[in-house]
């Protein structure tokens, strides 16, 4: 690495980038939803100290692209959501951009994702977020950054998260989220709790801190 990155206001401060990808929202045409319905969502479901770092950018790949290694490598996001540009449509090039950036992919994301929106719409097919590990530097301790595309409306946003849940609360097909802290912890970021009545985080007893 070749600059320091911004100090954390705790030791386990969750520093989060948020990302929606719109042409038309980027110019105003209207109002962004993505980043309202992320920030809403981890706010509830984060028992951990967040801060959020967020941008709102066109559908351009080398923009994709150079906003995710910035939030990664300069303001030192451990994790890194984007909304939007995950279709088959022509303009629709977050995963290429997320994938040019990325130092290992973690597909099972994406392979979840898709099996969440497919309790809903046979269209979810078409969906192709993917998810990556960027590492800052050669070492382990330059830290590394997970981001991971998710859709880019906030019912989906919410759906993919958290998972669903039938008529009792249960919950009937996990969210993606439920493996994010572990992953994070994998990689040198911070140990993140979540409110379990919204997203239980799941990790092995040996990567559990002890409580007190």
């Amino acid at each position: 690495m070749t600059a320091s990155l911004p100090a954390r206001n705790h030791p386990d401060e969750l520093v989060c980038g948020l990302v929606s990808i719109s042409d038309r929202a980027s110019a105003g045409v209207y109002a962004d939803e993505g980043i309202p319905a992320l920030r809403q969502w981890l706010g509830g479901a984060l028992r951990t100290p967040v801060r959020f770092v967020e941008r709102l950018i066109a559908d351009e790949a080398p923009l994709i692209s150079a906003t995710l290694v910035e939030l990664c490598d300069e303001a030192g996001c451990d994790l890194i959501l984007t909304t939007g540009g995950t279709g088959p449509a022509r303009r629709d090039v977050t995963p290429e951009a997320t994938l040019a950036v990325g130092t290992k992919e973690m597909p099972g994301f994406g392979e979840q994702m898709r099996q969440i929106s497919l309790r809903f719409v046979p269209t979810a097919i078409l969906s192709r977020q993917v998810a990556v590990i960027r590492e800052r530097g050669a070492r382990a301790e330059d830290g590394a950054a997970l981001i991971v595309n998710l859709p880019g409306q906030p019912k989906a946003i919410r759906e993919t998260l958290e998972g669903l849940r039938g008529a009792d609360g249960a919950l009937l097909v996990p969210g993606i989220f439920a493996a994010v802290p572990y992953c994070i912890q994998l990689i040198g970021g911070p140990y993140i709790e979540t409110d379990d009545a919204v997203c239980k985080a799941f990790r092995p007893k040996a990567a559990i801190r002890p409580q007190g």
